[in-house]
């Protein structure tokens, strides 16, 4: 690795040496992180952990692809786990320069990344169990909750439409995002020498759709050199919403899944879509639209989290409607284990309202683990889910999952309302894009899948034909010390480009089990179920075989 240190004088430089390095969120939605790198300043844009398929999600586990000591700063577009969700793993790293972050996304940061260290410590904690009745090895979590309020001392707040130099040679300015409470794109200038002007750049973040019900329009500033844009729902035109349509078919779905004794669970994003939802459905009983309804907010983070928004209320659209939608006596909010284990022995219909949003951890899998094979069940999906996740798993109709290690039959009915995402969508993406030109040098697209990618990218290919367009691969490298982006290729990559974004071999093997298991149990008879674990075992041996040989 490259090591850095003061510089050139300014004075005897003539051009800006200037690379960024694609380290996640790229042909993929989660593991934001890029590196802006000077010949005197290394600066991280976001942090973010991993989730989804196997491989990708074992990248967390691995070094980090740079020398955390190296780095001069990271600044942190918003609190989301897919985006600060490595910053302990950086400082334990060595890592001891400062988080720039707004206040709000520092205040959201100091419950979700402990929340996320929690839960790391508890699936570890069940994994090695596991592992130990079948004789493997222990591992260790990533980091532990104490780890993540330790890193909470690198934290350094800064005001949205400031400038603020955050490394030598570099300056950045946030803008409202209108994605999350505090969420930002940030935008930068790195020094040129020569008396030439700045290399100017912005990061979008993720920017939030135009139907938010807390949240402003997102801003940002014109004429740039490069924009490093989010195309999560890239392939998406939604239909025109506005909040009082999304209610009435919020309530249509509600109505839908009301069952004597039945459940509807909503996977749900602890931060924002949480808050959303409640202002929502009370607003529908206080109309009459529905009945009064239990609505259990099964998750600590979520607690702690609509105490900030609660806090920030004056910061927010329609802060007062989330201030008595927090206080109604319909709503539970749970704490303990045991609390939420008590839920399953609710009577009459009711709501469950846990995260992950993805149905990767926390308490929903608990709750589909005791009602997926309830046809007076539905799950109600409200956000994005990520290719090789169980939430995009169910949705994708799966009649039968694996959750800690039990197989489960899917009967529950299974729902999407996309409306209540913190994403934009293509056309809204592109109308962003337009109001940041002119874009002088390029734009990458990253945070999204292929077909995200590709849709989006033919879009803006359109619209701004003069523009180049270009969708960076995992740990791709780009020079931008040109008047045009130069790819290099000299350097080793930690997955091939066609494993990001997409289900891998993990995904595959628990299918796979689920249909032997399936096939054995309809199998007639003793005898059929015997023909059946002979052909298993001879392919296995073949396939034993053919492995051999080829070593």
């Amino acid at each position: 690795m490259q090591s850095f240190g003061p510089g050139t004088p300014e004075t005897e430089r003539t051009t800006v040496s200037l690379r960024i390095h694609f380290f996640g969120a790229s042909r993929t939605v989660t593991g934001s992180c890029f590196l802006l790198e000077t010949d005197r300043a290394r600066v991280l844009i976001d942090c973010g952990l991993f989730q989804g398929a196997k491989s990708e999600r074992e990248l967390n586990y691995r070094p980090l692809p740079f020398r955390a000591g190296s780095l001069s700063a990271v600044c942190l577009t918003h609190a989301h786990i897919d985006h600060s969700g490595l910053l302990p793993k950086l400082v334990l790293a060595g890592f001891d320069g400062p988080i720039f972050a707004t206040e709000p996304t520092l205040d959201l940061a100091s419950v979700m990344l402990p929340d996320s260290g929690h839960i790391q410590e508890v699936e570890v904690d069940q994994l090695n169990r596991r592992n130990a009745r079948k004789g493997g090895a222990p591992v260790t979590p990533i980091y532990t909750a104490q780890d993540a309020i330790s890193c909470l001392d690198r934290f350094r707040a800064v005001p949205y439409d400031e400038w603020r130099e955050v490394a030598s040679g570099v300056r950045a300015r946030y803008w409202n995002a209108g994605h999350l409470l505090g969420s930002a794109s940030i935008e930068f200038e790195v020094v040129a020498g020569g008396g030439q002007e700045p290399v100017r750049l912005l990061f979008s973040g993720d920017l939030g759709p135009s139907a938010k019900l807390l949240q402003p329009e997102p801003n940002g500033p014109r004429d740039l050199d490069y924009v490093i844009m989010e195309a999560t729902y890239g392939d998406t035109d939604r239909p025109e919403v506005t909040i009082e349509k999304r209610r009435r078919l919020l309530r249509d779905e509600v109505r839908a899944a009301m069952r004597p004794n039945g459940v509807l669970l909503i996977p749900s994003f602890a931060v924002e879509r949480t808050q959303e939802l409640l202002v929502d459905l009370l607003e529908l009983v206080e109309a009459g639209e529905l009945p009064n309804i239990p609505v259990f907010i099964d998750s600590p983070l979520a607690t702690k989290a609509s105490a900030i928004f609660r806090r920030h209320a004056d910061e927010l659209r329609n802060g007062k409607d989330l201030i008595e939608a927090l206080q109604s006596r319909w709503v539970i909010f749970t704490e303990s284990v045991e609390q939420s284990k008590a839920i399953d022995r609710i009577q009459g219909f009711h709501i469950i309202m846990a995260a992950s949003g993805m149905c990767e951890a926390g308490r929903i899998k608990h709750h589909l683990k005791a009602n997926l094979w309830k046809e007076e069940t539905t799950v109600l999906f409200v956000g994005y889910q990520a290719q090789g996740t169980l939430g995009r798993i169910l949705q994708e109709g799966a009649s039968r999952v694996r959750i800690h290690g039990e197989e489960i039959s899917v009967r529950a009915r299974m729902r999407t309302l996309d409306l209540y995402s913190g994403h934009a969508d293509a056309p809204e993406l592109a109308t962003w894009l337009s109001h940041r030109l002119p874009v002088g040098r390029g734009v990458f697209l990253v945070h999204g899948e292929d077909p995200a990618l590709s849709s989006l990218k033919g879009m803006l290919q359109r619209k701004v034909p003069t523009v180049p367009i270009l969708v960076p691969e995992l740990d791709d490298i780009y020079d931008l010390s040109g008047d045009a982006p130069r790819l290099q290729d000299d350097h080793e990559r930690r997955l091939a480009p066609s494993s990001t974004g997409r289900q891998d071999w993990h995904n595959e093997f628990s299918r796979l089990i689920l249909d032997i298991n399936q096939a054995v149990e309809q199998a007639a008879d003793r005898r059929a179920k015997s023909v059946i674990i002979r052909r298993l075992r001879r392919a296995l041996t073949e396939a034993a075989d053919v492995d051999r040989s080829s070593s």
